[in-house]
């Protein structure tokens, strides 16, 4: 854009410079006359100064372009916010459920809770619960029965053997009456002990008991058919008999 300004200058330039001495009345701009002959600058510059200013006016946006832009541009930056990304596109399909084996984790039933520092500090809490019946105590089992007990009886063998001889002061009081004893019995059937129940002398048990250690057998009691020791009480009569 400065060209314009200079070109138009030289172009002035000769115009004040070649008018001749003395002249009263100037002459027509861009004549050629004698004098122009002696000015063949000015020529030149006729000639040359349209040329050169097409090529500047052509040549200006170019130069004007070419310049780097000193002057910072001053003002605020707005940064606009991002759209959101597009939802993805989930297909409506059921996952295949995934075989389990040994290796994959499973979770436990019973889930533990750490211990804090209040449970370790106040310890457990106790609740007092009522105690629970435990009901009648277990009966025991009842043993096995044994087998039945067949009791002794007198071997009749030896029941002529087995009236006690009558004492003799009570024959001649003629004292009658009855003794009553109670005998321990062996395995092999004979009196082991004989204890006085009753009796209306003393001389009736003793008779009666000399009597049962001496003579008296009987078969033993069994049971399950093994022998085996038993108690059995016998009567004896004292009787006084007329000849």
């Amino acid at each position: 854009m400065t060209l314009i300004p200079l070109i138009s200058a030289i172009m002035a330039a000769p115009e004040a410079t070649t008018a001749p001495a003395g002249a009263s009345v100037p002459l027509p701009r861009n004549s050629y006359g004698t004098g122009n002959r002696h000015r063949p600058v000015a020529a030149l510059l006729a000639v040359g100064l349209p040329v050169a200013l097409v090529v500047a006016v052509a040549l200006s946006p170019m130069v004007m372009e070419s310049k780097p832009r000193t002057t910072p541009l001053i003002g605020t930056i707005i940064e606009l916010p991002k759209p959101p990304p597009p939802p993805d596109v989930v297909e409506d399909a059921k996952p295949t459920p995934k075989a389990s084996s040994a290796t994959d984790s499973v979770d436990p039933l019973v889930k533990t809770t750490p211990l804090t520092n209040d449970f370790v500090e106040k310890g457990p809490v106790i609740i007092d619960l009522p105690p629970i019946d435990p009901g009648p105590p277990a009966r025991p089992a009842d043993p096995p029965p044994l087998p039945k007990l067949v009791f002794a009886e007198l071997d009749p063998r030896f029941a002529g053997a087995f009236q006690p001889d009558y004492p003799a002061s009570e024959q001649r009081r003629e004292v009658e009456g009855v003794a009553k004893v109670r005998v321990l019995i062996g395995t092999d059937g004979r009196v082991k002990a004989v204890e006085l129940v009753s009796t209306d002398s003393p001389g009736f048990f003793e008779e009666t008991k000399r009597r049962a250690l001496a003579k008296w057998r009987f078969k033993p009691a069994t049971r399950g058919g093994v022998a085996e020791e038993s108690w059995k009480v016998m009567t004896v009569r004292f009787e006084i008999k007329n000849a």
